[in-house]
């Protein structure tokens, strides 16, 4: 069977009948297509349709092929601005979104998400998009979960061991209350057992109402329409749709509660009716009676009139619209042209089909602004954080320019850029926030080298020495443009991208350029002479944290003490041991007078901590794919070792008993040939410090969290299908052991004690817990300015509702 179902691609043929696709169109495609017209696709649910077809579903073959034929109604025409990748994402991040949509999340809600994979990870996005106050993801994996921290979760659980209970009594005391709203988006039975117990009441919160269980109590997706502000003051309205989900045996009142409203006029037409007249107002004493009673059933249509307004201001006297969810007829324009203008917003009536330069000049006449200004501006839509994006073109129609009815756009000074032209953000470093870039318009055929020229004179800075990054998804650098002769369009930088002007320049083709540090750890204790001779010498370098102080007990710090050497430049051809020769010639090396490159380990540098060994020293560096962003940190040896393909090099440490502190490091090879088991690492370490197995516990230590997780011989699970025991290993989640990790070792004849922990541990979660509370009132004062910059344009600090759309550039998940 042909696999796939998240996809782009490029229309080559259509069919006599498509009229809104042309061959050359780039698309994405949605997998699922039904194959006939029943109930589900009457009421817009299509996807329940059980005879759909659907990609890479057994019988239904796949799209990750060179051609594949789709029904047109369900390929859908890219903007220029997003990447065939991005496009391909199309299709899980809609799973975010009608997740949220069909729980309702809104402005304050608590929600907990369970699972932090590419599913759990959007919703967690489209969750604080649309106002959630706080999320709680839980996970098995300590890297997702890190993903997820820095996307914009408040609170994270690594699920190890703990029962569903457990969990539910971490996420209360982390939210302070049990979360409105639970998304699970893992499939796991214990995941799932985990929401239920968390959720507000106990019960499974869906749209909003809590439903109940049982034949009487059957869901009932009812579509309310009703109206909310719209506008920058209460004087605009607009009629919205919103589906909720009722119990079939819940009185129709509740419709008031779960919309929030005082009580007022409801009217019904129900799904059956073909006819937009048909409207029944529900009478007063009727308000008891339940939705099955009614009459109402999936899909039917409610409206909400308050109780003293016109009866003809939803209505006309014949009974239709004058106005829909779709047809809104204005634009907000605000004034940020700076001019002796008294007016700083004007509200301009618009279609979907009106053209920008239309509503530019509109603008100004009637913002009472300079007739010049015609020549020299532009209109830029602003997100719901008050940050300007990319100038729109002039010749485009709002539809054409994806910008929403209702929305906001500012008049700027200077002109929007041509078709053949690009509207770039950059900024310098890595360290950066939204709004504090520079802009800057050059043409698409450009090169890199040409672009970087522009940028550096632009912000003042001068020199070689410097190199274009482009950002990536979540704010941070990506991976460098190396390819400076090449035009910006080749590279696919489109317009509202963000560059960072990068320090350093890029090394030759084929070459490595790497920061090398150096790493001495506590337990050598014969070398510390060494470690602060080359701390002096080599003082002008910087330290990511101070030396661990002699004789100290306990763990290494979170923060490991690494020297920053130097930077060397080496082909990839190069092998490790001639990086180690290369290494020993750097000038503060010298100093140390290491006798052989045998007595060198060689670590990458994640998170500001060695991370992965690299063995074996005749591969070449490309073989271990080290990446243009890689550091390395070099560690001195007493003595010389060969670690086989299938040994894991771990630090132990032995606690102290009575007291909250453990005994300085030593290595530990243990040979992994005969499985990654607990019971194997157990009797490797009860040999290694000649201990009885059965008298030892051991944990692994998480620094960057400053937690211990206890490894014992848990009970196997059997699988339901094949009936067979699932073979335990540490490689997986939740230990995920590796080269490198502490392990540390109770002696239970001595310290029968359950804790792991250690005095540094508990100071290095209240530093943690600190640095967080700092961090989210330093990110609550950044949105708090960022929203006075607009109000005396009369932006209001509270984002509204329209306003809110979702935009999320993905350029890749590490």
């Amino acid at each position: 069977m042909v696999l796939g179902y998240e996809a782009t691609g490029t229309v080559t043929k259509v069919g006599p009948m498509v009229k809104h696709l042309k061959p050359g169109d780039r698309v994405a495609i949605e997998p699922g297509v039904p194959r006939e017209i029943n109930e589900f696709c009457k009421i817009g649910r299509y996807n329940l349709t059980p005879s759909i077809f659907f990609c890479a579903t057994p019988p239904d073959g796949g799209n990750l092929c060179r051609f594949y034929k789709h029904s047109a109604d369900f390929c859908y025409k890219l903007p220029d601005g997003v990447t065939f990748e991005e496009g391909a994402l199309i299709e899980p991040l809609s799973v975010g979104i009608y997740a949220c949509h069909r729980r309702s999340v809104s402005l304050g809600n608590k929600v907990l998400v369970c699972g932090a994979g590419p599913v759990g990870i959007v919703t967690l996005l489209v969750a604080k998009a649309m106002g959630a106050s706080q999320v709680v993801v839980t996970d098995l994996s300590a890297s997702w979960l890190t993903k997820a921290k820095e996307v914009g979760a408040d609170f994270t659980i690594q699920v190890a061991k703990e029962t569903p209970q457990e969990i539910a009594s971490k996420v209360e005391s982390l939210l302070g209350s049990k979360p409105e709203v639970t998304i699970d988006c893992s499939g796991a039975e214990p995941s799932i057992q985990s929401g239920i117990y968390a959720t507000h009441s106990g019960r499974t919160s869906v749209g909003g109402v809590q439903i109940q269980t049982g034949f009487d109590c059957e869901p009932l997706l009812l579509h309310i329409l009703h109206l909310e502000l719209s506008g920058e003051g209460s004087e605009c309205e607009q009629l919205v749709e919103s589906p909720h989900v009722f119990p079939a045996n819940a009185e129709v009142g509740t419709v008031f509660t779960a919309l929030g409203t005082p009580e007022g006029v409801l009217l019904m037409n129900s799904v059956e009716s073909t006819d937009e007249e048909c409207w029944t107002a529900i009478p007063q004493e009727d308000m008891k009676k339940t939705f099955r009673e009614q009459g109402l059933r999936n899909g039917s249509l409610i409206l909400v009139q308050d109780s003293d307004s016109d009866d003809n201001s939803l209505l006309s006297k014949q009974g239709r619209w004058t106005s829909s969810m779709n047809e809104l007829n204005w634009l907000q324009v605000k004034n940020f042209c700076q001019s002796g203008s008294e007016e700083k917003q004007v509200q301009i009536a618009v279609t979907m089909h009106t053209v920008v330069f239309d509503i530019r000049i509109k603008a100004i006449k009637e913002l009472k602004l300079m007739k010049e200004l015609a020549e020299n501006s532009c209109l830029r839509p602003i997100d719901r954080n008050g940050r300007l994006l990319c100038p729109v073109p002039d010749t485009s129609t709002l539809e054409e320019a994806e910008v929403k009815m209702g929305s906001s756009v500012g008049l700027c000074l200077g002109k929007a850029p041509t078709s053949s032209q690009l509207f770039l953000f950059f900024a310098l470093g890595t360290d950066i926030h939204p709004g504090a870039e520079l802009e800057v318009i050059v043409e698409e055929t450009l090169s890199v080298r040409d672009c970087l020229k522009i940028m550096l004179e632009k912000s003042g800075q001068q020199g070689e020495m410097w190199h274009l990054r482009k950002m990536d998804w979540c704010y941070e650098a990506g991976e460098p443009l190396c390819e400076e002769d090449a035009t910006l369009k080749e590279l696919m930088i489109c317009s509202g991208d963000t560059l960072l002007l990068t320090e350093g320049k890029l090394p030759s083709p084929g070459h490595l350029k790497m920061p090398i540090w150096w790493y001495q750890p506590e337990r050598l204790s014969g070398h510390r002479e060494s470690w602060d001779h080359l701390n002096c010498a080599f003082s002008q370098g910087s330290s990511w944290g101070a030396a661990p102080t002699q004789g100290a007990p306990g763990p290494e710090p979170a923060e490991v003490s690494l020297l920053y050497l130097g930077d060397m430049e080496i082909s990839e051809e190069a092998t490790l041991a001639e990086l180690k020769s290369k290494a020993l010639a750097l000038p503060s090396v010298l100093k140390l007078a290491v006798q052989s490159t045998s007595l060198l380990r060689v670590w990458t540098v994640e998170s500001k901590r060695p991370s992965r060994l690299l063995r074996t020293g005749w591969r070449q560096l490309k073989e271990y794919r080290l990446g243009r962003r890689t550091e390395l940190c070099l560690e001195l040896l007493q003595k010389e070792e060969d670690l086989g393909p299938r040994d894991v090099l771990l630090r132990t440490q032995l606690r102290i008993p009575g007291e909250r502190a453990y005994s300085l490091a030593k290595d530990l090879v243990w040979d992994t040939t005969r499985g990654w088991t607990a019971g194997s690492l157990r009797q490797r370490v009860a040999d290694f410090y000649s201990l009885p197995v059965e008298k030892i516990e051991i944990a692994k230590y998480f620094p960057e969290k400053f937690e211990w997780l206890p490894i014992s011989s848990w009970n196997q699970q059997i699988a339901k299908r094949k009936k067979k025991k699932n073979q335990d290993t540490l490689q997986g989640g939740p230990y995920y052991l590796k080269d490198g990790d502490t392990i540390g070792i109770k002696n239970l004849l001595f310290d029968d004690n359950d804790d792991f922990s250690t005095i540094r541990d508990d100071i290095g979660k209240e530093n943690q817990k600190r640095t967080a509370l700092e961090k989210k009132k330093s990110r609550e004062v950044q949105r708090t300015q960022s929203s006075d910059v607009f109000s005396n344009s009369g932006m209001p600090t509270r984002p509204r509702g329209p306003e809110a759309s979702l935009s999320i550039h993905v350029a890749s998940f590490r």
